[in-house]
């Protein structure tokens, strides 16, 4: 797989998710998708060659790098929750698509356990 098929794999099951949004907060180099303002993927060519970045299980993401070679730490990101994919071939885009759907599903289970906002609470309450 290319790079570029690598991210429009990437790219296309983002859409797919519900409430996924696309962002560019570190200029037009990064796209950045969000899940209710939460970064669940990030994807650049700043590198030199097109990456994807997602949130993965720190067990998950230290068993993908020890059996894919184009699996790496999370560039610029914390390397135990982080997990960079990279172009060569040995991917296969379903497990592309799996890993977008596991980092995706991460962020959105810290969401619905964290606490409400106090503000935001009143404002429901007042509605």
């Amino acid at each position: 797989m290319t790079g570029d098929e690598l991210q429009q794999c990437a790219r296309e099951r983002a859409d797919e998710l519900p409430l996924s949004s696309l962002e560019h907060p570190f200029g037009p180099e990064w796209d950045v998708f969000k899940v209710q303002g939460r970064v669940f993927m990030l994807m650049t060519a700043v590198t030199g060659e097109p990456i994807v970045t997602l949130k993965a299980a720190p067990a998950d993401g230290e068993a993908l790098r020890a059996q894919f070679s184009d699996i790496s730490p999370g560039y610029h990101m914390n390397k135990k929750h982080w997990i960079t994919l990279r172009a060569g071939g040995a991917l296969p885009k379903d497990l592309v698509a799996e890993l977008v759907t596991d980092s995706y599903l991460l962020v959105v289970a810290k969401l619905q356990r964290a606490p409400v906002p106090e503000h935001r609470a009143r404002l429901t309450a007042s509605a």
